[in-house]
């Protein structure tokens, strides 16, 4: 299967289309972002305070780093398609469960479950890795998160909508309605892409250390993790911000997380264009450039007195641009490391970096509620560029220390 032409849309005896691919990768990135704008009213309803409802966003994270740690050698041995179709229906379940909570207690768990949608990504990106080369990975990733990129786009703003007409519920009910559409894409679309290797899932576990061992590997982990970092930093820190340093409403809020999302939607473009020509490292570096300029800007003009939701929000473009250009990049060069265990290299590469962004998260959460503005997450994100920035110099520098021997 050469090329996504092979692709037949609803004919699952070829690779799934690449609609059914974004809509996949793109049901985590909405799950995670839909409520955000609602974080403030859930503390209220919920009875509880911000640092304990943005646990939903920490957890969520946490959970889903976990569930990418094991879920690469279980499509590896099951399949793709079977292990997809099996993550949205937990999904699914979970949404229900959230809708129905009355307690925090109840919700996080719920939320917790939720988080086994992120099989999603793992499988979109294993797919386009079991059809094409590296470079080639690289660019048709860029695809499939450039649109998955208008979810994030546009998910914020939907919830914010939902919220100010029927309460943070409805967004729930969203989801769960979201989740059943994928459901019937994925059976009727999805056709099995994984190479049966022959062998066991204590097998496909045992590989890890192959992995471990290659510090090209870790490389390319570690720029998507501080990349990425960044990003859910900011997802665990600036409704907080919004609402309460800038006094903005939960609609405002939405819109302005569009914000970011637009500058992914731009870097991705760029990615399937010019990683193919240029090659993935140039691609990652000038992504984590950009990620640092970004940060070191907003950070500066605010320091100098003149913060505002515009500063604030406005250079969050180049968080999301630099994104757009280091994770696609950045995660085919990790599935490339051993192309035939990309399903194990995918899990592992996205439960380190969802990982991390946990942490973030629940940092900038932390930090933020003792009154020091926007400053403590703009710091954390500046930190996390510039991490992003040293760790693809790395591999670059191992790059040419590897040809020259």
């Amino acid at each position: 299967m050469e090329n996504q032409k092979n692709s037949r849309i609803f004919d699952r005896t070829t690779p799934p289309h690449i609609f059914t691919l974004i809509l996949l990768a793109g049901i985590g990135a909405m799950s995670m972002s839909v409520f955000l704008p609602s974080l403030p009213s859930m503390t209220v309803d919920l009875k509880t305070e911000y640092s304990v409802i943005q646990l939903s966003v920490s957890l969520y994270l946490a959970f889903t780093a976990l569930v990418q740690f094991i879920v690469g050698p279980l499509s590896d041995r099951f399949g793709r398609r079977p292990t997809a179709l099996w993550s949205i229906s937990v999904f699914i379940f979970a949404s229900i469960g959230c809708y129905f909570a009355t307690s925090i207690e109840v919700f996080l768990t719920f939320r917790m479950i939720q988080a086994f949608v992120a099989i999603g990504m793992v499988i979109s990106r294993a797919v386009v890795r079991d059809i094409f080369s590296q470079d080639e990975a690289a660019s048709k990733i860029g695809y499939v998160t450039m649109g998955m990129a208008l979810v994030p786009m546009f998910a914020p703003m939907i919830g914010g909508m939902l919220d100010g007409m029927f309460g943070w519920r409805s967004i729930f009910i969203f989801m769960t309605a979201f989740g059943f559409l994928l459901l019937i894409v994925i059976w009727f679309d999805q056709g099995e892409t994984a190479s049966s290797t022959g062998k066991s899932l204590f097998e496909q576990f045992q590989e890890y250390p192959e992995l471990f061992a290659s510090r090209r590997f870790w490389g390319y982990v570690l720029a998507a993790t501080f990349s990425s970092g960044t990003f859910f930093a900011f997802l665990g820190g600036a409704p907080y911000v919004a609402t309460h340093v800038f006094k903005l409403s939960s609609s405002q809020t939405g819109l302005l997380f569009g914000i970011p999302a637009t500058g992914y939607l731009v870097g991705n473009l760029l990615t399937g264009i010019y990683s193919k020509r240029l090659g993935i490292n140039p691609m990652i570096l000038a992504g984590a450039s950009l990620l640092t300029l970004g940060m070191a800007s907003s950070l500066i003009l605010t320091l100098m007195g003149y913060g505002s939701p515009l500063v604030f929000f406005g250079f969050c473009i180049l968080v999301g641009l630099g994104n757009g250009l280091t994770l696609p990049n950045a995660t085919a060069g990790m599935l490339s490391v051993r192309p035939r265990i990309a399903g194990t290299a995918s899990g592992i590469g996205g439960a380190i970096m969802i990982g991390g962004g946990a942490a973030l998260s629940a940092l900038a959460g932390a930090l933020l509620e003792r009154g020091n503005g926007s400053y403590p997450l703009q710091l954390i994100m500046l930190t996390s560029a510039i991490l992003c920035l040293i760790s693809i110099l790395y591999v670059i520098q191992r790059a040419k220390t590897i040809a020259e021997t």
